[in-house]
């Protein structure tokens, strides 16, 4: 199946600099386009160039896929390599979406291990950036669950890496923010399914005490996720509602009057441009956040929702990060240990509520082991924060960012727009090695976004 190469001519330098950003819309940076339409063509396209990073589906929040020179459009690489029914084994380029994966094969039985909050990700992008969903306290990253990749080394050479065939170049890939090579493919399992529908549990949470225990409990679930409300303050302090998934048995679709595997609904709203950047304010997001926290109250119990709804809601609503306006937002997802959890978890929320900025976007999720080498996951609770881009929120970030290193903790690469280099190096251990892997590579040079000049890696 073939993407849409908005940008791209097939394998060549597209001659243009043109103004780019991540998901967040801030910050913006220049950058030369680059494109191939095949594994084959990125050798000579990338050779002799410093400063490119490879750019999947643009979903990362910040700079992590804007080249610091170049920035090399892997869209193009859009085929499925081989897949055999009787393992779910699948072998695809880095250029295939997650949505493409999800469309041909769900309707087969199958559905991927691990999946983010959105399906306009690539391959590629979820393997650099170890994405993990809402079953990590159980299954672990997406990294978890690759068996092989190739990559594109500076030298010009693909190599096959595996956990048994240069490990080190393996382990540092996932999570390596492509900053080890460019992934050309890889091969992974989906798990079987019986329906795409979701058995889902809505339960209320009346502060953030009683969320975390919610999560805790949810150690045996299959997928398990929580929207706080991020502006209640004082005894509501962190409620929200958890949401508690198992993939539904094709009888109880059936009972339920229900097709197997109902057809993917078309988007049908879209936020427009120049949308201004005061619609989320706190009077807005209050009322939003009351009220929906109101109709998970009223709701609550169990229900079967189609896998849109459950793994990816916002997807249903085109272009909705122009909803902070021209400036654009930030994310700021951090994990802490779940020891002191509590404390750092409520001074965060108290802040961010007396801000009144925060969009109703607002998530926590429960972790499990980490994955190693340059992944975000750690054992612990991990709560994203949607935020506008503006002079406030950043102060306030730099303090929470003290907090969130003061337990322990660190914040996703794949989200971050603005993290110190102090902050950063403080909370990955492997840094150092990952360091000396880039220079025996070559990479240190050749490979290089906006985000790994930041942050010195």
């Amino acid at each position: 199946m073939q993407a849409n190469h908005a940008l791209a001519e097939a394998g060549r330098a597209l001659h243009s600099r043109r103004m780019i950003s991540g998901w967040g819309l801030y910050p913006r940076a220049a950058s030369e386009i680059l494109a191939a339409d095949a594994p084959e063509t990125l050798p000579a396209l990338l050779r002799g160039r410093q400063g490119v990073i490879a750019r999947g589906g643009g979903r990362a929040y910040g700079d992590a896929a804007v080249g610091l020179r170049a920035t090399c459009l892997t869209g193009g690489l859009d085929r499925m390599r081989g897949f055999d029914p009787a393992t779910g084994r699948l072998r695809a380029e880095a250029g295939v979406t997650l949505a493409d994966i999800v469309r041909t094969f769900l309707p087969r039985g199958f559905f991927p291990p691990v999946v983010p909050g959105t399906q306009f990700v690539t391959l590629g992008g979820m393997i650099a950036s170890d994405v993990h969903g809402k079953n990590h306290h159980r299954e672990g990253g997406f990294g978890a669950h690759v068996e092989a990749l190739t990559l594109l080394t500076p030298d010009g050479v693909p190599r096959p890496c595996a956990r048994d065939r240069e490990p080190e170049l393996f382990a540092m890939t996932l999570g390596g923010m492509g900053l080890t090579g460019t992934i050309l493919d890889a091969t992974f399992r989906l798990r079987p399914v019986e329906s795409g529908w979701i058995r889902q549990e809505t339960r209320v949470a009346t502060d953030l005490a009683a969320m975390l225990r919610a999560l805790d409990e949810d150690e045996a679930a299959t997928y398990s996720v929580a929207w706080i409300d991020c502006l209640a303050r004082g005894s509501a302090l962190g409620r929200g509602l958890v949401y508690r998934g198992e993939h539904a048995g094709r009888d109880t679709c059936r009972a339920a009057g229900l097709e197997l595997f109902p057809t993917p609904a078309r988007r049908r709203l879209t936020v427009p441009p120049g949308l201004p950047g005061w619609t989320l304010n706190r009077a807005s997001v209050t009322a939003f956040n009351a009220l929906y926290f109101r109709r998970g109250t009223t709701a609550g119990g169990s229900s079967l929702v189609p896998w849109q709804g459950y793994f990816f809601p916002l997807d249903g609503l085109a272009a909705w990060n122009r909803l902070y306006g021209a400036r654009g937002f930030v994310q700021h997802q951090c994990v802490v240990p779940r020891r002191g959890a509590e404390a750092v978890l409520a001074g965060i929320l108290d802040r961010v509520a007396r801000l009144g900025t925060a969009s109703p976007l607002a998530v926590l999720k429960r972790l499990g082991p980490g994955g190693g080498g340059m992944s975000f996951p750690m054992e612990g609770y991990t709560l994203a924060l949607d935020l506008p881009a503006h002079a406030a929120t950043f102060a306030l970030l730099d303090d929470l960012d003290r907090s969130v290193v003061a337990a322990g903790g660190r914040l996703y690469l794949a989200k971050d727009a603005r993290q110190s280099r102090d902050t950063f190096e403080a909370g990955y251990p492997a840094l150092p090695a990952f360091r000396d892997l880039r220079r025996q590579l070559g990479a240190d040079g050749a490979l290089a976004s906006r985000l790994s000049a930041r942050l010195g890696l």
